[in-house]
């Protein structure tokens, strides 16, 4: 009965064969829209895989459901999800997908998430909350094990993971946009149009052996304080028998009007920064850059948020061109706007990916890449 039973089993179709594509791995997208699944599918071709069968769709009440339609245990499984404007139900995707991919016996779970939400929200705000590290633990316990990211908010969100995270750079495409679509860049300047974008615009310059320029004053408002009670005076206790305590008085901030460190004067003005989202700093920053002699302004950008009335404000403004990587899907903008363009980097996510999986060293990813880049 034994032999019997044997030669019946060995005549049964493998588990491993029936199941398990040649290339080991899946990837899935965790997006419900098509927009948001563009990027996916430009990754797969590189990768010459198929995209995973996988159901994710918004209920009637707005719960989101994903049905995964195809066996996934003991498998490497990368799920690609890009951020639309839906910030929220983008999260809840992903967190469902990793979710029912470790119900069902993945074997590792490794999010793709070229722009990582809620990563503005990684400091402590009077009396917020640190939103970013909420949102890694969040990730940990619904079953990832591993991140790919690119250019982070500030890098040192990757210290809010329990598990890997690689924080991929998109300067190197923006930089060959440089090089390959800006007429005369050797005539450029990069600025950084507040003090805190200097590290990343003095990376930029030193590649390109060009100049740099650094905005300061009240146009940068974005971390002005918000009255939230502190200069309030303090209530009035009985302090009998002991004195208060007298702390040294601080002086509050007041910032300059806005000046220029640097010579823009017949310059091509290129300002860089990872995200453009709200364009009123910019647009702002065109105008005194226009002032001041230049005479075309470039922004250079890794995720091309464009919120709200961003388009129709570029489209009036001083700024000649904006250029934004595919992280995050822009198509409609670019339909208001012709001055946005795009740079493609679908091929360096989908080199991470083939990387992890054969176990390969992602230094290659990352040579001449410098800290401050």
């Amino acid at each position: 009965e034994h032999g019997q039973f044997t030669q019946v089993l060995a005549r049964q179709p493998s588990a491993r064969r029936m199941n398990v594509p040649k290339s080991g791995y899946r990837v899935f997208s965790a997006n419900s829209t098509a927009a948001c699944t563009e990027l996916a599918k430009k990754i797969t071709e590189r990768l010459g895989v198929e995209l995973g069968k996988s159901v994710v769709y918004q209920e009637s009440n707005r719960e989101t459901r994903v049905d995964v339609k195809e066996s996934v245990r003991g498998q490497t499984i990368f799920i690609i999800q890009t951020i639309p404007r839906d910030v929220n139900t983008a999260i809840m995707e992903l967190l469902v997908m990793a979710y029912a991919l470790k119900t069902s016996c993945a074997k590792n779970i490794i999010g793709v998430i070229p722009y990582f939400p809620y990563s503005k929200q990684c400091k402590m705000r009077k009396r917020g909350s640190i939103v970013c590290k909420l949102l890694a633990s969040m990730l940990a316990k619904a079953g990832l094990t591993h991140i790919i990211t690119m250019d982070l908010h500030q890098k040192e969100i990757q210290g809010f993971f329990s598990f890997p995270v690689d924080n991929l750079r998109a300067s190197p495409f923006l930089l060959q946009y440089i090089q390959e679509e800006v007429p005369d860049y050797r005539n450029a300047i990069i600025v950084a149009k507040s003090p805190s974008a200097a590290k990343r615009a003095q990376s930029y310059a030193e590649r390109l052996r060009l100049g740099l320029a650094v905005m300061h004053g009240e146009a940068q408002c974005s971390e002005s304080d918000m009255a939230d009670g502190r200069h309030s005076p303090p209530c009035v206790r009985n302090t009998s028998g002991h004195p208060g305590l007298e702390l040294p008085l601080m002086m509050a901030k007041e910032k300059p009007p806005i000046t220029v460190v640097g010579d823009v004067g017949g310059r091509i003005a290129i300002i860089v920064d990872d995200i453009i989202d709200d364009v009123e700093d910019f647009v702002a920053a065109a105008e005194i850059l226009k002032e001041r002699g230049a005479y075309k302004i470039y922004i250079m950008a890794t995720h091309g948020l464009l919120s709200a009335d961003a388009p129709r404000l570029i489209e009036e403004s001083a700024i000649d061109e904006v250029v934004v990587t595919n992280t995050v899907p822009h198509e409609v903008q670019k339909l208001q706007c012709p001055k946005i363009k795009t740079v493609d980097v679908s091929m360096i996510l989908a080199e991470a990916i083939r990387r992890i999986h054969n176990g390969e060293s992602m230094a290659y990813l990352f040579r001449n890449i410098t800290v401050d880049d």
